[in-house]
């Protein structure tokens, strides 16, 4: 019986030809280089910018020596011996931001606020809650030991020590670390452009009345929406039609006016996909299957000064290959010393799973954690890749590894949870 000379797909046990995830991405970070550009911004406008030069402190923080708490600032040798009681006339009172012009002398205490300037003769702080007031003066123990309760100048952060490296993403606490420096502008990266277009005559815009055999564009609105949330410039250039002439344009365009491009669609084995054609005449391209559910067809390579993803054309597809293959490219374009951690929480998986071993697979689950503190993970459903309610419905990866079989219920799974990546 004569046999047909097929393609190998995805469909098949040990599919040839193609690389397993962890090759790709390793590939794709080899080839990808940070983009130096930089700009100076005001810290307002600073958060979630990487920062392209580091920061050093022009001043000691604390910039004087100061209370820690409410209560009176005494010279140590006034402190009492064991089984002791000092009496202090109280001289003064101060608050933060109006330092004691006086001179404090032994036997003397001044009343202090947290956070105020210590008189330069005191030494120690006694809490409030730990005196006995009298008219004007105070009553302490033993309890006590010299130095306490004060933060000294520079006991934070000293002038000219670096408190921040380049090649970090400022959050909200870094940048209210560089305002305590009183620091108004920083070095950041410029945002990487990306241009962003879907591809096929069956994709319709937004707006346009439903025709039989086509489909609403999602990718487009997914893929914009993820690079915006990264900082991302995007440059939004539509729906480009199956027409070789509009394509080549398409990346032509791109490649003048962004530091990526992204693309869905067009870059398997069907007839009408003119993308790989294209590419292959006007960029340096590599075209891959990736041993992985959903997202097996990916390209990759340069097209003018730009770097090009094209992605696959199933919803779920591209919003795996963007978030397993792009996310850490970008992260390193940026140049981003130290990306964003995604954590991976083993799980107990509620139902049995069927996989095929010998590639990876990204199901779309629901992670929570149970009563007695462990982590539990279910699938949302359907796993197919043009079902995007399985993404939508989910709050984590459910990350199946290469060699790994089908999952029986109650196995350990790794799940990672959207919130370190979207």
């Amino acid at each position: 019986m004569r046999s047909l000379d097929t393609q190998s797909s995805c469909a098949d046990d040990n599919e040839q030809g193609t690389l397993t995830v962890e090759s790709a991405l390793q590939r794709m970070l080899e080839d990808i280089s940070e983009k130096i550009a930089s700009e100076h911004v005001h810290l307002t406008d600073a958060i979630d910018r990487t920062l392209a030069q580091s920061i050093t402190s022009p001043i000691n923080v604390p910039s004087h020596r100061n209370s820690a708490v409410d209560g009176y600032a005494i010279i140590q040798a006034d402190l009492p011996a064991d089984g002791d009681i000092s009496i202090l006339s109280i001289v003064g009172k101060v608050v933060a931001g109006h330092p004691y012009e006086g001179d404090l002398q032994q036997g003397e205490c001044i009343q202090i606020m947290t956070g105020a300037q210590m008189p330069d003769a005191a030494d120690t702080v006694i809490m409030q809650e730990h005196i006995e007031v009298h008219d004007n003066t105070i009553h302490i123990d033993a309890r006590h030991s010299p130095g306490q309760n004060v933060r000294q100048a520079g006991e934070d952060i000293q002038q000219d020590q670096r408190v921040l490296q380049a090649g970090i993403k400022l959050t909200p606490p870094q940048i209210g670390l560089i305002a305590s420096l009183g620091i108004s502008e920083v070095c950041v990266k410029t945002p990487l452009v990306a241009a962003v277009f879907s591809t096929g005559d069956e994709v319709l815009s937004l707006g346009e009345a439903p025709r039989k055999g086509c489909i609403y564009d999602s990718n487009r609105y997914s893929l914009i929406s993820a690079l915006k949330k990264l900082g991302c410039q995007v440059l939004d250039m539509g729906i480009i039609a199956d027409d070789p002439d509009k394509l080549r344009n398409a990346f032509q365009l791109a490649s003048k006016n962004a530091n990526i491009i992204f693309t869905s669609g067009g870059v398997s084995v069907g007839e009408a996909d003119y993308t790989k054609k294209i590419l292959a005449e006007t960029g340096s391209i590599n075209f891959w299957k990736v041993a992985m559910k959903p997202g097996r067809p990916v390209a990759f390579g340069q097209v003018g000064d730009a770097t090009f993803f094209g992605l696959p054309g199933n919803p779920v597809a591209v919003m795996v290959t963007f978030y397993q293959f792009a996310l850490p490219c970008l992260q390193k374009m940026m140049g981003l010393t130290s990306p964003l951690v995604a954590p991976i929480i083993k799980a107990k998986c509620t139902h049995s799973i069927r996989k095929i071993a010998g590639r990876t697979e990204f199901q779309r689950g629901i992670l929570s954690k149970r009563n007695d503190g462990e982590w539990e993970v279910c699938t949302t459903g359907q796993q197919g890749s043009g079902i995007l309610r399985s993404m939508s419905d989910a709050n984590a990866f459910i990350t199946l590894e290469h060699n790994r079989p089908s999952i029986k219920e109650g196995e350990w799974v790794s799940a990672q949870p959207f919130s370190s990546l979207f």
